[in-house]
Order: C-alpha cells, then sequence, then structure tokens
C-alpha cells in the first residue's frame, strides 16, 4: 500500500483516526494530557517520550535535536516537521506498514530514532507499545508486532523472542558478523539500516546478511571526488548531503558501504578499510575493539588494534584471517572506550587516550 497523502492536507497536527498508544485510542486532545502525565508523573523514558510529544504538537514547524557526535563534537539542528511526516511516509511505504498495525517502541524518545517511531505511529495510524529503555525489551512482553526498530545490543539479548515481531530495523551500530549469522539461523525478518540524524533517521536499509543497501522512495544518491555517498532527499531535507561514508554504487537505489573516509589508513601506500578488517576479526576476538592508524617513518600510517580492557598477551593466531598490510603492527589496551551519549563508540577521543 503507498502512502500517497497529501501533505497540504496533512500536518503534525494531525493524529491518524487509528493511532493507538498503549492500547488506547487518542486524539490531539487526548495526546497533550498524556504529554502532560508522562513529564509529571512517568519514569525518565516517558518524561522523554511527553517533551517530544508536547514539541511536536505544538506551532512551531521544526524540531531541534542532537546529532549522535559518533566522528565529531555533537551538534543541536533543526529537521522541519514537514519532513519528518515525509521520512515516516516513505518507511511505511518501504516496509508495507498498514493502519492499525502493531508497533514497539523501545528507545529513547531523546534521539531521532526514538522520536521517529513516535511520528511514524502517529503520521501511519499504528498501535504503539511503548516500553522501558533497556538493553532486553522482550524480557517480559510476550506481545506480537509487525514492526520494531532495536540497536545491535537489544537484538542480541532478544534474540529468543524475536519472532513475536515480523520486521525489525537495526540501526545505531553496525550489525556484527556473528549476530548475522544467529539472525539468519533463526530465520528473523530484520533489517541493517543507514541513515543520520540529518537525514531524519535512514534513507537506505538492507536485509540483514545482505551486502547491498537500497534506498527509500524518492532517495537520489551519487558519489563524489573521493567516493563518499552524496544523498539527496528532495522531500525530506533542500540540500545535499556530502557524507564521509565511502561506497560502491551498484545502481540508481543500491549500493554498498566500504568505510569511512576520515578513517581510512593509507599504509604503505595500501588503502586500508579499518572497519572492513574489524569485520574479519569478529569471530576471534571477545573484547570490544577497534582497529585505527598512527604515524610511521617508513609507511606514512602503521595499523593497530585497540583493545577495551586489561593489558594481556594476544596471540599471532588471531591475525591469521588478516592480509599481509592488514595486520597490525602494534597492540594497544584502554580501560574503558569513550562512547558518546547515544553510546557509540567514540574512535577519536579513545585513540587520544593511547597518545597520552
Amino acid at each position: 500500500m503507498e502512502h500517497t497523502l497529501v501533505l497540504d492536507q496533512l500536518t503534525h497536527k494531525n493524529v491518524h483516526n487509528q493511532f493507538k498508544l498503549n492500547g488506547y485510542h487518542l486524539n490531539y486532545d487526548d495526546m497533550c494530557r498524556v504529554a502532560y502525565s508522562f513529564i509529571k508523573e512517568g519514569d525518565e523514558y516517558e518524561k522523554h517520550i511527553g517533551s517530544f510529544l508536547l514539541e511536536w504538537l505544538d506551532d512551531d514547524l521544526y524540531i531541534e535535536v542532537e546529532t549522535s557526535g559518533t566522528t565529531g563534537i555533537p551538534k543541536v539542528i533543526r529537521l522541519e516537521k514537514r519532513a519528518m511526516i515525509q521520512s515516516a511516509l516513505a518507511t511505511g511505504d518501504f516496509f508495507g506498514l498498514e493502519p492499525g498495525n502493531k508497533a514497539l517502541l523501545c528507545l529513547s524518545a531523546k534521539y531521532i530514532a526514538g522520536k521517529m517511531m513516535l511520528v511514524r505511529a502517529l503520521i501511519l495510524g499504528l498501535s504503539l507499545d511503548i516500553t522501558t529503555v533497556d538493553g532486553n525489551p522482550l524480557a517480559y512482553n510476550e506481545e506480537k508486532y509487525d514492526f520494531a526498530a532495536m540497536v545491535p545490543l537489544q537484538v542480541e539479548n532478544s534474540l529468543d523472542k524475536l519472532k513475536q515481531i515480523k520486521k525489525i530495523i537495526i540501526g545505531g551500530a553496525p550489525v556484527s558478523k556473528s549476530l548475522v549469522e544467529k539472525l539468519n539461523k533463526k530465520k528473523i525478518n530484520a533489517f541493517e539500516t543507514y541513515g543520520m540524524t540529518e537525514t531524519i533517521t535512514h534513507v537506505a536499509a538492507k536485509k540483514v546478511g545482505e551486502k547491498a543497501f537500497k534506498t527509500l522512495p524518492n532517495i537520489i544518491i551519487s558519489k563524489d571526488e573521493r567516493d563518499c555517498l552524496v544523498i539527496e532527499a528532495p522531500k525530506i531535507i533542500s540540500e545535499k548531503i556530502v557524507t564521509n561514508d565511502i561506497v560502491e554504487i551498484l545502481s540508481e537505489n543500491e549500493f554498498i558501504w566500504l568505510g569511512r573516509f576520515d578513517s581510512v589508513i593509507n599504509s604503505g601506500g595500501v588503502k586500508l578499510f579499518p572497519e572492513q578488517i574489524e569485520i574479519k576479526l569478529q569471530d576471534v576476538i571477545s573484547e570490544r575493539y577497534f582497529i585505527a592508524s598512527l604515524p610511521d617513518e617508513k609507511l606514512g600510517q602503521k595499523v593497530i588494534l585497540v583493545l577495551e580492557g586489561v593489558t594481556k598477551e594476544v596471540p599471532l593466531s588471531v591475525f591469521e584471517a588478516l592480509d599481509k598490510f592488514e595486520k597490525p603492527k602494534e597492540i594497544y589496551f584502554v580501560s574503558q572506550f569513550v562512547v558518546t551519549k547515544t553510546g557509540k563508540l567514540n574512535r577519536l577521543q579513545t585513540l587520544e587516550l593511547i597518545k597520552q
């Protein structure tokens, strides 16, 4: 079913007549009352939901959100509510969501991913259940759902119960090779997403285990001179977004993500993608880790491995799956990695710790 609603007739103050929150039909006035109640008496996750609902239903045509700060300093940006509606409609089309479908919100509404689950429910007419924001959102939940969004940690902890959800989108961090294998073994209908706060969450998705991302409706992709992805989404953002993600474009709506331009390592004239090396190490390293580089007189840059925890011996067999130039020249240990407010690894700040 294609969502062909005319935006001139659809504003952020329209609450779909099939929208439900925790099983209850709510109109505009009901939403305002519930929001005030959440803010005054709710738990922390409910306070964030209440605050966003009031912000969404007010007279302003935009909301302010903070970017994650994964690759730089977090910043506050404005997103048009009209664009957020378009994003919700595109997600509905891509995943075949219908009015009355049941969805689960288990992400914080403090950030864009949680906010957009609420917007999708309001605009598409979903029946949305909200739950505490923790690492195991299905632990005490036996309900069946058509749609949910989770981060990889939540998916990992919910493996035995994911059959309760028909379609799951996974974002916030890369999906590990081992998690992909577990999901495929259990035949879970899960999708890895690509996007950022500036694009109002995801602009592309792929079935877990597949290589290529497929763009959502009305998304145009190209590459710049660095081979980095350029996104045009005229219904969502007025300007082109030039990313730092190096990609291989397969067609007008498909691309393969290779790694970050700002993390590419040039070692002895060979270009190496840390993210690709990390994938090869997933099955042999249990603690958190990442691949980076340090200056080197002979090579220009040398590959290093950074591990979280106490210093210990790392057997050479760990690196058997790596090519000659991919093998780390040095190994560093950091007692605790630096993370962003949303729990993502901050590579730059963590790397600074080993330089001190």
